[in-house]
């Protein structure tokens, strides 16, 4: 779930850094500011190998699998939204 961003400015950021990134680790952007210009941006890190990785590893797994006959992709959400 994306949150929405907040802006602080650079004191503010360095005096409270540690909560600044409890804050982005929950998934909120912050914009840092110096003398009203936009600076820097915190938010969450995205390691792009393990996505690759994870979605070539979904590739492999979904290959040759079929749905149930009868069965479509919206049953089956609607099914795990049940629980």
């Amino acid at each position: 779930m994306k949150l929405f961003t907040q802006t602080t400015v650079a004191f503010d950021a360095n005096t409270n850094l540690a909560q600044l990134l409890d804050r982005v680790e929950k998934g909120e952007t912050i914009v840092i500011t110096r003398n009203g210009v936009s600076v820097a941006r915190l938010t969450q890190y995205i390691d792009r190998d393990k996505v690759r990785n994870t979605i070539e590893e979904l590739k492999k797994f979904s290959k040759g699998r079929r749905l149930p006959p009868g069965e479509t992709i919206k049953d089956l959400i609607n099914e795990g939204r049940r629980f």
